[in-house]
């Protein structure tokens, strides 16, 4: 849809099953490179504001819809009760059928593209509004006003895509110029709005428009079919496992019920037997798949491209297949020898646990990963856990932001009304000159029916507006964290505090962000660029140096030890060169799917699984399992899942030249601020990103980018291994 992206909605983690925790080189260590950097400690038995709030539950009174005066949802008035949403629709509604009146007009006082981001504006502050209170209101009159204002917004989209007289005016302002001056800008985002126009087919002939329609709906059921199906539990007799793994699984009367891949049980029968019985060939996920993918190429070919993956990477950092093609190959090739050492030395672990252990399978490389991380580093959760409370890696976040770019986080008391959810907070991002840049709702903890999702919502983008100020964004970060005490604050893991620098990355992307247009403002670009800031804020999460800001005792203060730090950080790297050989495998398996190499109707889905797993990855296909049915990125992320290694091999590359050295500098955070993040997706990716790093964006500088990450994560293992 052109004018409301849904940024939809949800931005969230794409693909990081496990994620590397990629750590370059380091000149310094400890307290000289604090004071090389100019950082500077508080005492230890001191928190800041920051923190303090953090470590202590949000004062549940100030949410409350019932108090005398209140606010609406996020500030908004007509949000005070669930009937506000019909306001909110009908007042859009109005707007934009004066905006598209005025886009229309041959007495049209503003350029072409201004009006369009109006009238997208205008459509996705209610829309994105509306999706996340439907799905993260807790109360059902909330979340039902919610849906219906969202369904009408969508259905006004629709009726707005086969709006010809709207596209044609569009068209000619982006095939024969504005009747008013436009900047490369101007040019690039109406560029952007005509080709969400034309994935409707609203520029194809009555019949094949109609049929691009039927196939997206079409598409639209069989996704989330086949997600649904992605899903479902797998129920056996009991009478065909032995007895002496039955007690593992879920018993239903007569069937054992397996829910998942059970990769962490200690026994090998075990973990193949659910692996085998869960992956076991579905007849009917493999006719949804097909037709997916079928319909998808079909929809493609109409709308005058080669492929789905055409159509999927226009404007994206990589502009074509056949650069992905020619990226995932080449880090193949560069990951094989080193993932064959991986599993070599998994094999090895194997047989010493095992008196008659068999050749190394898929099943067992989770358990083995994990199983080297404690073998090796000798520690437990709960040694790392009282040092990463929710307040001192929210305090060093800020600390961090400080550094780089001059802007801290300030928590802010919602007015009554304002939350959702009592156990919300409000963060005001302010920067030191230019005062405040947006407000970050940090929507954190696990509750009854809350999403199992960690994910960035854009509620309002920013923009400037007319007068010349700027249209402040609005997100929220939706995590699952443990809820604190009356006695311990919120303890995480050491994934759980990469996963809020991750989508911390996104806010920021949104924060710090200042585009002309909201159809092109933060995390509104390419999905293989928008993961590029998010993934960077994981190198800085588990930096030594940083952690050493950051890293407290709750009770005491005390910085985490040395030896417990570099621990941590070199178990996060085992084996990273079979996991990025394992995402390769995924990524070259999707495009497969979607390219324009089809299949004759005697080839199955899984047949392809079979090929391309005994080609791109170290580990042999299992006879009779198809894994892919239950590869639910295939639908969100379509011929797009690549985007996870093009993002990271970017953030690397951004890592290794710019924050290697010192990740506190102020001038490599500003220089990034200033040449990327302001952007958003108002400059093409490629380009803009070649730009900054001073060098054409090929497929050999991205692996380029990928082997060194590989390298300093194999000498982290081998450092922290020696000690």
């Amino acid at each position: 849809m052109p004018l409301w992206r849904g940024s939809a909605a949800a931005l969230s983690t794409l693909g990081r099953p496990s994620r590397g925790w990629a750590l370059g080189r380091w000149a310094l260590g400890g307290r000289e490179a604090e004071a090389r950097a100019g950082i500077t400690r508080r005492s230890v038995n001191t928190w800041s504001p920051l923190a303090s709030a953090f470590n202590a539950k949000p004062n549940k009174l100030l949410s409350l819809h019932f108090t005398k005066g209140a606010t609406g949802l996020f500030g908004l008035p007509e949000l005070n009760e669930p009937e506000g949403f019909y306001l909110l629709k009908e007042n859009a509604v109005q707007e934009a059928e004066s905006l598209v009146a005025e886009c229309c007009s041959p007495e049209r006082s503003r350029k072409m593209v201004e009006v369009f981001d109006h009238l997208s504006d205008t459509l996705c502050r209610v829309a994105d509004l509306a999706e996340f209170i439907r799905m993260a209101h807790p109360h059902a009159r909330y979340s039902h006003a919610a849906e219906d204002a969202s369904i009408a917004i969508g259905g006004l989209v629709e009726q707005l895509n086969t709006h010809r007289q709207l596209y044609d005016s569009l068209r000619e302002v982006v095939k024969n110029g504005d009747i008013f001056p436009t900047t490369d800008v101007d040019r690039h985002v109406a560029r952007l709005f005509l080709f969400d126009f034309e994935q409707s087919g609203i520029h194809l002939d009555e019949a094949k428009r109609c049929r691009v329609v039927a196939l997206n709906e079409a598409i639209l059921t069989l996704g989330q079919h086949f997600m649904n199906g992605s899903l479902q539990s797998r129920a056996i007799p009991k009478k065909k496992l032995p007895e002496s793994i039955r007690q593992h699984f879920a018993i239903d009367g007569d069937n054992i019920v397996v829910t998942g891949l059970y990769a962490d049980a200690h026994m090998e029968i075990t973990r193949e037997a659910a692996y085998k019985i869960f992956l076991h060939p579905d007849q009917h996920q493999e006719y949804l798949l097909t037709e997916l993918l079928t319909r998808r190429h079909e929809m493609a070919t109409i709308c005058g491209f080669k492929s789905y993956a055409h159509r999927a990477v226009n404007s994206s950092l990589a502009e074509s297949p056949d650069l992905v093609l020619n990226f995932l190959k080449l880090v193949s090739k560069e990951v094989r020898p080193l993932a064959k050492e991986d599993f070599r030395e998994m094999e090895k672990m194997k047989k010493e646990q095992y008196r008659y252990a068999r050749d190394l399978a898929p099943w067992d490389v989770p358990y083995f990963t994990g199983q080297a991380r404690q073998s090796k580093f000798s520690m437990s959760g709960s040694d790392l856990a009282p040092y990463f409370s929710l307040g001192a890696v929210m305090d060093g976040l800020s600390s961090l932001l400080q550094n780089l770019y001059n802007v801290s986080l300030k928590v802010q008391e919602p007015l009554p009304g304002e939350l959702w959810t009592s156990d919300v907070y409000k963060l005001a991002v302010m920067h030191e000159t230019e005062g405040l840049l947006g407000y970050i709702y940090c929507d954190f903890y696990e509750r009854i029916g809350k999403a199992h999702q960690d994910c960035h919502f854009t509620i309002r983008g920013g923009k400037l507006l007319p007068d010349g100020t700027y249209q402040d964004p609005i997100v929220v970060l939706h995590l699952n964290l443990p809820a604190p005490t009356w006695s311990t604050p919120s303890l995480l893991t050491p994934g759980m505090v990469e996963n809020l620098f991750h989508e911390m990355g996104h806010a920021l992307h949104s924060m710090l962000a200042r585009t002309q247009y909201q159809h092109v403002t933060g995390t509104r670009c390419s999905t293989d660029f928008a993961e590029v800031p998010s993934i960077l804020m994981e190198f800085f999460a588990m930096d030594p140096r940083v952690l050493r800001t950051y890293a407290r005792h709750y009770k005491t203060g005390e910085p985490i030890p040395d030896a417990l730090l570099e621990k941590l950080v070199a178990s996060k790297s085992v084996f990273a060169a079979s996991e990025m050989q394992l995402q390769t495998f995924y990524s070259m398996l999707d495009q497969r799917y979607h390219s324009e190499e089809r299949w004759d109707t005697t080839t199955t889905t899984t047949q392809i699984l079979e090929k391309v797993q005994n080609e791109y990855y170290g580990l042999p296909y299992v006879p009779n399992t198809a894994w892919q049915l239950r590869f639910g990125h295939l639908v969100g992320y379509g011929a797009k899942y690549y985007a996870y290694l093009v993002s990271r091999a970017v953030a690397s590359w951004i890592w290794q030249k710019y924050f290697v050295d010192n990740p506190f500098s102020r001038e490599m955070g500003e220089k990034y601020r200033r040449e990327v993040l302001a952007h958003g997706g108002g400059k093409p990716p490629r380009a803009m990103v070649g730009e900054f790093l001073g060098r054409e964006v090929t497929a050999e500088s991205m692996v380029e980018a990928l082997r060194t990450d590989l390298e300093s994560k194999k000498e982290r293992v081998e450092t922290g291994t020696a000690k």
